[in-house]
């Protein structure tokens, strides 16, 4: 009996992450002959950019993109500046 791999399963994975998310969390302490040195604590939230809105991760952002994409009133869309502060430099 030969070994089968499946794979499909990486895309069911990947499908799965994008769609529900995925929230990593570590701490880590390094040490040296018992002594504590670092101390890292780590938090990544790995999600499709609609769930991450759907749960309040990059509103600011996502309004910002729709801002510069989608035509105001007049049927104009905003330029993409090359810094936040080109945003403010154009108000002044």
């Amino acid at each position: 009996m030969e070994p089968t791999r499946d794979g499909d399963a990486v895309v069911d994975l990947l499908d799965v992450i994008l769609r529900d998310g995925v929230i990593l969390q570590a701490d880590v302490i390094v040490t040296v002959a018992d002594v504590p040195l670092v101390g890292i604590s780590l938090r990544a939230a790995i999600a499709g950019m609609a769930t991450m809105t759907d749960y309040g991760y990059f509103e600011a952002w996502d309004d910002e993109a729709r801002r510069r994409v989608i035509p105001d009133e007049d049927g104009r869309t905003e330029r993409p500046s090359a810094t936040p502060d080109d945003d403010h430099r154009r108000e002044r």
